[in-house]
Formats: structure tokens, sequence, C-alpha cells
């Protein structure tokens, strides 16, 4: 059977292979090296995870997050050097190498439909030993204990039987980042790692700034919905202040590690020291940082020190090693202590807990780490949760101790995403300006026969929940947005639900077919309520806003949003789907692409790009359940 193998070492810039072949006779023959970057034709943007070959050779290399390459150990002569990348054209440079030089061969990439033939799964550098896309590779994956919460789709209710939508809010971005490793790796992602809210809120929308008393501000718009043109889409923006680094509070941080040796592999531990690093360079003299680790026990490897001794705090990192078993309690315990040594007041006092999410030894249950952690908060030290790695993700018991711990929760699959998260948007990630943020939705039957709401369904809250201050909600941090969509049936317009028989006790309110009551708001289709505190306050403060049934011109923001929730309920299989198609996606999502200075948008554009090329969604979910692993 044909196989390919690719070589990746994430820990150095640039990336060095000998080739099959070579080895045991490039000493014996004059040998040269080639280098280059891989860029984006377009716009000029270094390309992470391209595959270089040489020669057609079934061994090749992957560029590392700066899009460079090397391949060391190559005959004298003339030499073909490929490069292939999800969502662009294959590419091919012809190079010449002289004995003991270095050739550079920059390579530029146009981005275009795939063909299957061209594409390579880049898991194989996550610990694959092979790849299969379309019958041409065979997936031989270890042993793997993914988990994931049930995820139940929000129906449509009626507003007869529910006026009111109550949820928590959430600014965690994990499953996008999550779904996209998936998919470059040629898989259909598990149906319940798909989190619609955690994917629409991955990205940067333009809000405006912030003004009043109030640390936030709520924002909504309204227009068609573009899977079922006579119901509405309402969407509802929450957006916090952004503060500049050198104004945040001082921050007393401790990492803790994990140093098992489930996390050897190289997106895992070395990838987790890389990402360290970068927030390490954001500190600041008064910020002070403690690393813990935890592996058959749990240690503290570093004191709290000042940020100024960024080479101690580095030393540190750099001499962790990965081996043992799992005490994820006894770290997280050890963590706190450190956390309340140093407890700074007014200040950001915050636990970062990086792992591949195994905790099995100790103290594991989720029941006992919850407890633990809704206790330390209330001193007012948090715990936010980054995760690394594939093959052992706990997903689903990640993200309830990031909630649990007034925190955040994002996956890490590479460099970039570690940027991401802690240079760009370290604000955010650090600093909390309200937590316990709820809303709730009133709609109005006068303009609305139902409603549901995408996503959020782990975030649900009872009505009652909403002015009871003891009630645990989502944070928002500096910088944060969230978005939450809403799709409306207009009075009027029948419901999309299953049939139910007449009530005999009482009068059911209008299903969508007969003439509203009447009302004297009649101009709103819905009001919008938040409730928030200061992160160290006890008692909740309240916004308002009503929601004209006015529809309009759509913002870039708003069709983008809504471009995300479209491909979101594709890959979840949603029923509410109706008729649209990943090519649908891929045209919203270009026509509202705007200013992209990141290239956030345009790789999402790609990937959708790619599930619609490798016929992802024709792939049966089930069988990419975490369970299910061949």
């Amino acid at each position: 059977m044909k196989t390919r193998t690719i070589v990746r070492n994430a820990a150095t810039a640039a990336i060095a292979l000998l080739l099959p072949g070579f080895a045991g006779t490039a000493h014996a023959q004059q040998t040269g090296t080639i280098t280059g970057v891989v860029t984006d034709a377009a716009n000029g943007q270094t390309l992470e995870s391209a595959l270089v070959t040489l020669d057609g050779a079934e061994a090749g290399v992957l560029t590392n997050t700066q899009g460079r390459y090397e391949l060391t150990g190559v005959p004298a002569g003339e030499h073909t050097v490929t490069v292939a990348l999800l969502g662009y054209e294959k590419q091919e440079v012809q190079v010449t190498v002289v004995a003991g030089q270095t050739a550079v061969a920059d390579i530029a990439l146009t981005a275009g439909a795939l063909r299957v033939q061209d594409v390579i799964v880049t898991g194989v550098a996550r610990g694959m030993a092979m790849a299969r896309v379309a019958g041409e590779y065979e997936y031989r994956r270890p042993y793997n204990t993914e988990s994931y919460a049930e995820i139940n789709e929000n129906e449509f209710k009626t507003v007869g039987e529910a006026p009111l939508s109550t949820f928590s809010i959430d600014v965690d971005r994990a499953s996008y980042a999550n779904v996209r490793r998936f998919i470059q790796d040629g898989q259909r992602p598990p149906v319940d790692a798909v989190r619609i809210e955690e994917m629409i809120n991955y990205f940067p929308y333009a809000w405006g700034d912030v003004a009043g008393e109030h640390p936030f501000a709520v924002t909504t718009e309204v227009t068609q919905a573009p899977w079922k043109r006579e119901h509405r889409l309402v969407r509802i923006g929450l957006h916090a202040e952004s503060i500049d680094t050198e104004d945040l509070p001082p921050s007393n941080l401790v990492f803790l590690l994990d140093v098992s040796g489930s996390m050897s592999s190289q997106d895992k531990l070395p990838l987790l020291k890389k990402a360290f690093a970068l927030l390490v360079d954001q500190l600041r003299e008064q910020d002070r940082v403690a690393i813990v680790v935890y592996a058959g026990a749990a240690g503290l490897v570093l004191s709290s020190t000042p940020g100024s001794e960024k080479e101690e705090i580095l030393a540190a990192l750099d001499k962790l090693n990965a081996g043992g078993s799992t005490a994820g309690g006894a770290g997280i315990r050890l963590a706190y202590d450190v956390a309340r040594k140093y407890h700074m007041d007014g200040g950001n006092n915050r636990v970062i807990l990086a792992t591949d999410g195994d905790f099995n030894v100790g103290a594991s249950s989720d029941d006992a780490m919850v407890k633990l952690i809704e206790k330390e908060r209330e001193s007012g030290t948090f715990l936010s949760v980054l995760g690394f790695g594939t093959g052992n993700l706990k997903d689903s018991k990640m993200e309830q101790i990031a909630d649990h711990g007034n925190g955040n929760f994002a996956y890490i699959d590479g460099l970039l995403e570690a940027r991401k998260v802690l240079v760009e948007e370290m604000g955010g990630t650090l600093l909390t300006l309200a937590k316990d943020v709820k809303l709730q939705v009133e709609f109005n039957p006068a303009t609305v026969s139902g409603y549901r709401l995408i996503g959020y369904e782990n975030r649900l809250l009872a009505d009652e929940d909403f002015n009871d201050d003891t009630r645990d909600a989502g944070e928002l941090g500096a910088g944060h947005t969230v978005t939450a969509l809403y799709e409306v049936v207009p009075a009027g317009v029948a419901m999309p639900r299953p049939s139910v028989d007449p009530l005999r006790y009482q009068v059911r309110q209008p299903a969508g077919n007969e003439a509203p009551p009447p009302s004297r708001f009649e101009d709103e289709l819905m009001f919008v309520k938040v409730r928030y505190k200061d992160p160290d306050g006890d008692r909740s403060k309240l916004l308002q806003h009503a929601v004209l049934d006015r529809t309009g011109t759509p913002s870039n923001d708003f069709r983008f949003a809504t471009a995300v929730a479209g491909f979101g309920m594709l890959l979840r299989d949603s029923e509410h789907a109706g008729t649209f198609t990943l090519d649908d996606v891929v045209s919203l999502a270009e026509g509202s692409r705007g200013d992209d200075p990141r290239g956030y948008r345009g790789e999402f554009i790609r990937l959708v790009e790619a599930s619609r090329d490798l016929k992802l969604l024709e792939m049966e979910a089930e069988e990419f359940r975490p369970d299910r692993w061949r």
C-alpha cells in the first residue's frame, strides 16, 4: 500500500530531513541544502504546514509557523520541489543544488479548488503513521480517548408557550480551532465537537467604541435568514472596551502545566512551551509568574517571579519534560495555594491550566474539580484552560472547568493560535471586566410567532436564573465580543415544528397562522435585557435594549457571522439548515470578508472550500465519533 511519511520538528525555526534513499550515501556524494519560505500569492502571508517534497519522493517536510522549510542532504544537480497545502493549487519549481551550498526557493501558492490526490493530511505530523483521503491513503491512528459532551440542538419555541429565552454568554473559542484541526486532517469533526457559538465568536468584529457607565455595549441587527427567507435573523452583540497591554492591572499568574506521559508528542508539551514563551514575552515588571507542574505528583518548579526576570522564567519552561501519570487534582490545589500566597488586591489573579485534558490520578471526578474551582473563584482567583494535542483531548471536562473557574477555554493547535490567544487577545484572556453576564430576551407576540437560539445549548438558563445573583454565568474580558443569533418566525408565518394537539384547559397562543393579539408595542420585535456584575461585585447591574421590527441591509460582520453559523449547522447535520449548502457559505463569507488584516476570514473560507472539495459532509458523522476511531 502506498504511504507517505511526514517529519516535523516544531521546536526549531527550520525543518530538516535526510531524504529516504540518500541515507548512508549522503557522505559519499556531494550534497547541498534547499531552503525557502512558502507564502500566499495573494497577500504574501506565510503559510504553515505546507508539505514540501523533492523529486516526487514519498517523504517530505512541513513548513513551520513562519512558513519556512529546509531540505538537507540533497545531491548536487537539478531537482523538482513540490509544495501542497489544503485550499491551494499544488506548485512545482525547479531548483539547482550546488555541492556545499544552500539554494533558496521561496514559493508562492495560489488559492484554488482542491484535487483529492493533492491533499496531504497534516495530522500525520501529530502522531499518525499514515493518512487516508477518499481512498488514497489509510488511517492508522493510535488509541483515541477524546471526549465531547453531547449537544442537543435548540429547537423552535412558540412565543405563547415560551415568551422568554435566557442564557449565559460564552466567550470561549476552542471549538473553532478544534474543528479546524479536524478539517485540516481531512476528517469530518464529531458532531458534538461543533459548538456554533464558539465558532461565531472566534472572529473579531468591528463594533465601535464603548461609552457610558457600563464596561460593554449592546448592539442589534435584523435581516432575512439566508437558509429560510421568510424567517428573520437577529444578531445581538456585546462588545467590551479594549485596554492597552501597558494599562492592564498587574497580574499574579500561575502556569499549571501538564507534564504527564501523554504530553510527550510535538503538538503537546513542546508546543506548550513555545506558546507560554509568547506570553512571557508580554509580561511587565509589575507582573509575577509561578510554574506548577503535575504528572505522577504535583510540584512547584518556579516560585513566583517578577515578569522582568524573563530569562529565568523561560529557562524553567525549557527544562520541562513529559513522563508519568496525571495527578491533575493535586496540581490544581497546589496552583491555587501559590496564587493565594501572592494574591494582588485589584490585580489579575489567575491560574492558567495547560493540558490535553487527562486527569486520571487523584481527585479527578468532574464534581470534585468543579467544587474546588468554584470555592477558589470566590477569593478572586480565576482559572483559564488551554487545550493541546490530539487523541486524548477531554474537551467536555476542560470546558466545564474553565466555565466554573470564571475563565476562558481555548484550544491551541499551533503557534499562530497561541499568538492569537496569548498575545493578540491577552487583555480578554487575562482581564475580566464583567462577570456572571446573562441575557434574557422577551419576544413580542404581536410580531413574533416563534424563535430559535442558534448555539449556546450548554449555556441555557432557567428564566428565574436571570434575576438570581447567586447563579453563575459567563465572563467578559477586555476587548471581548459576544454574538448571539436568533432565528425568528414572524407573526403570520407557520411554525416549523411538529403539530401539537389543542390544549384542553387553556387556549394555546397563536402558532403563526392566526391573527396576533393586539399590542401597544407593534413596532418592536423583542426586548433584550443583560445582567452582569463587576469583577469584584456581588450585585448585578441591568442593561435593557428594545429591538425594532425592521429589517435592513446587514453589516459585513453580521453576514460573516451568519456564514459561520450556517457552516456550523451543516457540520452538525442540522435539520434547520434547509437547502443551505457549502457553496452558499462560501459565497456569503466571500461577500462579507471585508477588512481581514490577520487572515482569519480567508482561512475560514479555505476550510469551507476544503470541506466541500473533500466531500466531508458526505461522510457519516457517526464514523468520526471519538470512540469509533479506526
